[in-house]
């Protein structure tokens, strides 16, 4: 059968859309077992890329959020140390490892990016796991109606939602270990 799939749930902040032309501000990963067990954490707070420049749209909302904003420049690295700390992380871990975001589609563009450029590869491959297009097909709604204010208490991780990217990282892996153990039950239950 292999190495189990081990679930490391990331959360990045950006001060913008891309990466690129925008930096990645800070992340965080916390790996689970599908039981929910953690089997590790990582995060990091980055400089910011050389020649990258904030997105006004983005940064007017930063101007909302000063706990957070602070919190993540606090500590910075320099983005080429983070990423090969992080990559040695990942493949440290006990499994095969799955990327899960929500939505994946900004948080892993940004760590697949940063990862691309400054490790050279990455240790997830392209095997990222949205939590939001499971979350449609658990709830049985459509997609753009999925959101986390919506979830069922059910799935509710022990933490709030701080836009402090470790913090929300171990929220949404908490959610996701619960939201996999109910899709794994339903399909049991049809057997």
């Amino acid at each position: 059968m292999g190495r189990p799939e081990v679930y490391v749930s990331v959360d990045i902040e950006a001060d913008g859309p891309i990466p690129g032309p925008h930096s990645m501000l800070s992340f965080g990963a916390v790996a689970f077992r599908e039981d929910g067990a953690e089997l590790g954490a990582f995060e990091a707070n980055l400089e910011l890329l050389e020649g990258a420049a904030p997105h006004a749209q983005t940064m007017a909302w930063w101007a909302t959020q000063p706990e957070a904003w602070a919190a993540c420049r606090t500590s910075l690295v320099p983005p080429d140390d983070a990423m090969k700390r992080f990559h040695a992380f990942v493949i440290a871990l006990p499994g095969k490892p799955v990327f899960v975001g929500y939505p994946v589609s900004f948080d892993f563009l940004f760590v697949h990016w940063y990862l691309m450029r400054f490790v050279g590869e990455t240790p997830f491959s392209h095997s990222a796991l949205d939590m939001k297009t499971l979350a449609m097909v658990l709830l049985g709604t459509n997609y753009r109606e999925v959101t986390k204010k919506h979830f069922p208490a059910r799935w509710r991780g022990k933490g709030a939602h701080t836009h402090v990217a470790i913090e929300d990282a171990r929220e949404q892996g908490e959610m996701f270990v619960k939201m996999l153990a109910e899709a794994r039950s339903k399909v049991a239950s049809r057997r």
